[in-house]
């Protein structure tokens, strides 16, 4: 029960100077320091964490000078308060996080402050490479049934569908796609096979794939 959560948390706020009482206009617990205005703390408590636990602590955000969620500590602490995007989105929305752990005390999980993520540049740059190169918009979002259809996928299968002609160089499948030497290379997907020196040819797995990826084939000139 979330009534057991109340009286660590409760403990642990008055350590840092609050008066805290539970149940007041909806809050589990609402802690005031003296001052004027009197800092104002809110304190939603779960056994696990949830949506319903975040969205508890957005509806309380604008009552309150910080906002701590506690939630019972899981076992082994591989629960979802120790999830760095748990973590992260803490952070995100100023949000302290509490786990409450078996004896009694309580684990400061997130601090109640301010933060801005990092720019991820190198990330950024991967997500507008991988858009820029696709050919259309070969993949739905939200597909899980299916390998996604990537830039690399797309270059690829136009190799093979060239291939399937007849083995080719490398340099004759530039037009396909202009890091054709390397795809053939690494051969990621099995879809080549070396012939002779410098001969590349189709393999039965890349046979099997043009007829699965029917659909996504570039038009034939």
């Amino acid at each position: 029960m979330e009534t057991a959560l109340y009286l660590p948390v409760k403990t642990f706020l008055e350590g840092l100077g609050f008066d805290v009482k539970g149940e007041i206009m909806g809050c589990d617990l609402v802690a005031l320091r003296d001052g004027e205005p009197a800092a104002v703390v809110i304190g939603e408590l779960k056994q696990s964490f949830t949506l319903e636990l975040v969205l508890q602590a957005v509806d309380r955000s604008a009552a309150a000078d910080e906002v701590w969620l506690a939630v019972k500590a899981s076992a082994k602490g591989r629960g979802r308060e120790h999830d760095s995007r748990v973590k992260k989105l803490c952070r995100l929305c100023g949000f302290g996080l509490l786990s409450v752990l078996p004896m009694g005390g309580v684990e400061v999980v997130v601090d109640p402050v301010p933060w801005k993520p990092r720019h991820d540049g190198k990330r950024r740059s991967r997500l507008v490479a991988e858009h820029r190169r696709r050919r259309g918009d070969p993949a739905t979002g939200g597909s899980t049934r299916r390998p996604i259809m990537t830039a690399y996928r797309q270059r690829t299968l136009a190799m093979a569908q060239a291939l399937a002609a007849g083995p080719l160089r490398p340099r004759d499948l530039t037009p396909f796609a202009p890091d054709a030497a390397a795809i053939l290379q690494r051969n990621v997907y099995g879809w080549f096979v070396r012939q002779e020196r410098g001969i590349y040819g189709l393999s039965e797995a890349g046979h099997a794939a043009l007829a699965a990826w029917a659909d996504h084939l570039p038009a034939e000139p």
